[in-house]
């Protein structure tokens, strides 16, 4: 019997929010980038991950917790 491979699915999560792979030739980096447009503060977030949840792979985007001043 063939095995058959498929690539998974892309997904990003920030601050609870699912937001859609843009471009599978992007990477998660570049995905990050261009959601700062929309989120600012997403710039100096960690990626985490990816978390294989199902058919898909899941990255995080986690905000960097910090002290001003």
């Amino acid at each position: 019997m063939p095995v058959q491979t498929r690539a998974l699915e892309r997904t990003f999560s920030y601050m609870g929010l699912q937001l859609p792979d843009l471009d599978r030739a992007l990477t998660p980096e570049q995905i990050r980038d261009a959601y700062s447009a929309q989120y600012p503060e997403i710039t100096t977030a960690v990626i985490e991950g990816p978390d294989a949840s199902g058919d898909k792979l899941v990255y995080k985007f986690v905000r960097a917790i910090g002290t001003k001043g």
